[in-house]
């Protein structure tokens, strides 16, 4: 097996192990780690896929990256309102 496959197969488990916990209540999709996760196993199936091509592949990684990518976005956006003071705060 080549260094790209078994950093393909890396990149599957990886997204695998997301989901599962996930459905298993063992991290919560909200999480960064669940976003960073995802698109480090996408990143790496994308690797795998510039020496073994396949265009349905490709696509589906494409966007698995760009909404994992959101997920962080929303993520920051969210831990920076929460952090916000209130201007409701009696002090």
């Amino acid at each position: 097996m080549a260094w790209f496959d078994i950093m393909g197969s890396i990149g599957v488990v990886l997204i695998v192990l997301a989901y599962a916990a996930v459905q298993m209540r063992k991290m919560h999709s909200e999480q960064l780690s669940y976003s960073v996760i995802n698109l480090i196993g996408a990143a790496m199936i994308l690797v795998s896929l510039r020496y073994n091509f396949n265009l349905a592949s490709f696509i589906i990684e494409v966007f698995w990256i760009l909404i994992s990518l959101w997920g962080i976005v929303l993520w920051f956006r969210h831990r920076k309102t929460s952090n916000a003071p209130s201007s409701e705060s009696p002090y």
